[in-house]
């Protein structure tokens, strides 16, 4: 069933994103298209007008706007990645959009075109529309330069050129005349390619194809009993989030949604960061993704092997690249008139000390899991062992931390936690692979490293581990520290930090990430992830119905759509940040599963 927009709090990030693995779109409530990038998920956005306020009636959008307009309705056809906006006028009007990216299995290989489709059609009344297209280039510093043909438009650029191809009046569209919607109209915009068939009847192929192939993915989700919705929205969002080509996986669709009104946190996070690669393998593990799964780790794979000597930088671009270098776009006004909008980010230059641990963490899926169609091997443990003798060698270093932070560094107790997992998990795939001295050689590493964290990160006056060594300050994530196996949810140690996090981080139903100042001030909105690991923290010290009630809460903040961002004001409940943010779909995902009644138990 359709929903209608939440008013008042829900003001900014009504949207929905649609994709097919290569490119993706966000479109908003009125079924607006407001942030496209092609053709790549971190490439050129034709679409801008998210974060170009002042100037957001001007360009940068594909819209049908409907004379008389009184509301909306919005959903995703069950199990896809296909929307659909109902608009109603207050005569008795109303008409159907549905968009979609085309995804489809043909001659043996997946159909995943840089195009989107858009169908219109009435469906009571006599509606009036507007169709009014107005792709950009450069980050909206380059209108397009429009040619038309008798049932085409192309939109040019010196470097690119995109074509609506359709069988509505070209002229209707060419100058934005209101028309009444008698039939359906349908159009295609993307690549500056021909259909090989009539619109209309291309149209119907790919959308019957469309959605076999998302309904076919998500009948082999592995499901827990309760919240079967939210899994299956959150693991399609997932999907959404990856590039199939190099298997590699974004934290968001978007640059430069602020985390919270006028904060300047404003950055780009179309690109893939190693921490990530943890969790999102074990989400992705949990559903049965296994071929999303295995293209993440050859990602993953490639930058092991492109490191020489071992050393990580934290975060990558989706074709692997190494230099993302950070710039402001001075012609976009920003997100609800925050200002800066950036591409690139300058977090490649840091040293954090996590990412060691994620990598060796996400790669050993690879010799544990048989599902896999290549498995780790000797050579692999022998790339990873270079990142274990960085972790060795960094675990008491200063650094960035995973909150990167610009401007000072410490030795973060979480970082830290990371370099033992490292060491803890190449001693584990040493035996799985039977090489006993290495094993040896490892756990003994990782014991040293333990005992380290126990006598520097612990605070004997607060009992509890604090976020640096020696230090006297919270940090959300090691809430983290039963998953990683560092202690055990019910000892007194992880107790201890529980009860400190709460007193210190939790802000009502939220959890923020720190309360110290950095390098913007002190943080104003809470962290959705965050949130998402107190509740598995509550689930880790038998408190169930605590975090099961927490969840609850948590789904009700997610938007009309089912999608959340990165961060949420906790007075206002008003979602902010880059969206959709795949920490807070993979928070999502894991604390459903962890929570959820058996199917055993269910009956």
């Amino acid at each position: 069933m359709a929903e209608s927009v939440k008013p008042g709090n829900w003001r900014g990030l009504n949207l929905g994103v649609i994709g097919n693995c290569t490119f993706s779109a966000v479109i908003d409530d009125r079924g607006r298209h407001v942030w496209c990038c092609l053709p790549r998920l971190d490439g050129d956005p034709v679409f801008s007008a998210l974060v170009n306020r002042d100037h957001a009636e001007d360009t940068g959008f594909w819209d049908v706007e409907l004379s008389h307009f009184a509301r909306a309705e919005q959903r995703y056809l069950p199990n896809t990645a296909i929307l659909e906006t109902t608009l109603f006028d207050d005569h008795g009007g109303s008409v159907r959009i549905t968009d979609f990216a085309p995804r489809f299995k043909q001659y043996g290989r997946t159909f995943r075109p840089h195009m989107l489709a858009r169908q219109i059609a009435p469906l009571s009344g006599t509606p009036q529309i507007t169709i009014r297209l107005r792709p950009a280039f450069d980050y909206a510093q380059a209108p397009s330069t429009i040619t038309r043909g008798s049932n085409h438009i192309r939109y040019r650029s010196p470097e690119q050129t995109y074509r609506l191809t359709t069988d509505c009046a070209v002229t209707f569209v060419e100058k934005e005349l209101p028309f009444i919607l008698e039939d359906a109209v349908t159009m295609f915009f993307g690549a500056d390619e021909s259909l090989e068939e009539s619109v209309s009847g291309t149209y119907r192929n790919f959308l019957e194809r469309t959605q076999f192939y998302w309904t076919e993915w998500c009948r082999y989700l592995a499901v827990p009993f309760e919240w079967q919705d939210v899994v299956i929205r959150s693991a399609i969002t997932l999907k959404l989030s990856s590039f199939e080509e190099t298997g590699a996986i974004i934290a968001a669709a978007t640059t430069s949604i602020p985390e919270s009104d006028q904060s300047r946190r404003n950055w780009d996070y179309r690109f893939c960061w190693l921490r990530d690669s943890y969790f999102v393998v074990r989400a992705l593990n949990h559903l049965g993704v296994t071929r999303t799964m295995q293209g993440y780790l050859n990602y993953i794979k490639n930058i092991i092997v492109g490191s020489e000597d071992g050393y990580l930088q934290p975060v990558f671009g989706i074709l692997h690249e190494k230099v993302l270098t950070e710039r402001v776009i001075d012609g976009l006004t920003g997100y609800d008139g925050a200002g800066t909008v950036r591409v690139g980010n300058d977090a490649y230059r840091q040293v954090q000390n996590d990412g060691y641990g994620s990598v060796i963490l996400a790669s050993a899926q690879s010799f544990f899991d048989q599902r896999l169609d290549r498995p780790g091997d000797g050579a692999l443990f022998e790339s990873l062992e270079r990142f274990g003798e960085q972790a060795l060698a960094r675990w008491d270093q200063p650094d960035a931390g995973l909150w990167e932070y610009r401007t000072r560094a410490q030795v973060h107790t979480f970082s830290s936690v990371m370099c033992w997992a490292a060491c803890d998990r190449l001693a584990k795939i040493a035996v799985h692979i039977k090489r006993p001295d290495r094993a040896r050689v490892w756990a003994d590493h990782a014991a040293w490293i333990r005992d380290g964290i126990m006598e520097r990160a612990w605070n004997e006056e607060l009992q509890a581990f604090t976020n640096s060594f020696g230090g006297d300050d919270a940090d959300a994530s090691l809430l983290m520290l039963p998953q990683l196996g560092f202690v055990d949810g019910k000892s007194a140690e992880f107790l201890g930090t529980l009860a400190f996090i709460e007193k210190e981080l939790k802000h009502g139903n939220y959890l923020f990430r720190y309360r110290l100042e950095d390098d913007f001030g002190v943080p104003e909105t809470s962290f959705n992830v965050c949130t998402f690991w107190y509740i598995d923290g509550l689930a880790s010290a038998g408190r169930i119905a605590e975090a099961r009630e927490l969840f609850e809460h948590m789904l009700e903040r997610r938007n009309h759509l089912g999608l959340l961002s990165e961060d949420i004001d906790p007075e206002t409940g008003e979602l902010w940040g880059n969206f959709p943010q795949t920490y807070s779909m993979v928070g999502l995902i894991y604390s459903a599963i962890r929570l959820s009644k058996s199917w055993e138990d269910a009956f």
